[in-house]
């Protein structure tokens, strides 16, 4: 569903300038300038309303946390959630996953977060996933020697297609579940994934940690036959 056109968007943008960077692609290998003292720099990918993002932010003060939201309209709420909670240590950027090298530096970013996004299903669409290999092969490029990348989404068949994409680009998987929150509730939760955890949908998780590149990335892994079936 196609979020509404918020009211008075430009001048609440405005109001929250401090968090927002206009021109990503002039940080380019100076993130760390917004805060000398982080240890890590994280980058979100599809930061939405922001209850992930914020709250984050606040659990890891001592990090640098970037948040990229291609909707102006969402992007908004979550640097209005940031700037109420006063928060110094995320700052938001409108931009696209396809365009990271752009914008980040080689091994400038320790860890990559993708919650639940577009499962685009049926095989003509599977580039578009930000799990298919073409994009893992980007996030390496501006990942660091032990980056990450920490992936959620409700989506079983996305998820199940996604384990078999990380070792294309050469990531090892770990923290591999099904039911992240069988147990009680683990981690901070996105808008998204609290409605859907309340339904009773299952959530979905996993780690790829950067590794050792295969012979030929991308094709290095064939999927099986019933996840071909199933696109």
């Amino acid at each position: 569903m196609r979020m509404r056109k918020k009211p008075n968007l430009i001048p609440r943008l405005e109001a929250c300038g401090s968090l927002v960077v206009t021109e990503p692609k002039e940080r380019r290998g100076r993130w760390r300038e917004l805060m000398p003292s982080a240890k890590e720099v994280h980058l979100e990918l599809g930061c939405g309303k922001g209850r992930f993002t914020v709250g984050t932010a606040q659990a890891e003060s001592d990090v640098l946390l970037i948040a990229v939201e291609r909707v102006p309209d969402a992007m908004v709420i979550a640097a209005e959630r940031a700037k109420e909670l006063g928060l110094t240590n995320v700052f938001f950027i409108d931009a696209d996953a396809a365009d990271l090298e752009a914008y980040f530096a080689p091994g400038e970013v320790d860890r990559i977060y993708v919650n639940f996004c577009d499962p685009w299903p049926g095989a003509r669409y599977a580039k578009r996933r930000l799990t298919h290999p073409g994009f893992l092969l980007r996030y390496r490029k501006v990942l660091g020697e032990k980056g990450q990348i920490h992936f959620k989404t409700d989506n079983h068949d996305l998820f199940e297609w996604s384990l078999f994409q990380f070792p294309k680009a050469g990531f090892t998987l770990s923290e591999v579940t099904r039911d992240l929150h069988a147990n009680g509730i683990q981690g901070i939760m996105t808008d998204y994934e609290e409605k859907f955890h309340n339904l009773g949908t299952p959530i979905n998780r996993c780690v790829g940690t950067i590794g050792s590149l295969p012979e030929r990335p991308e094709e290095a892994q064939e999927e099986p036959e019933e996840e071909k079936e199933r696109k």
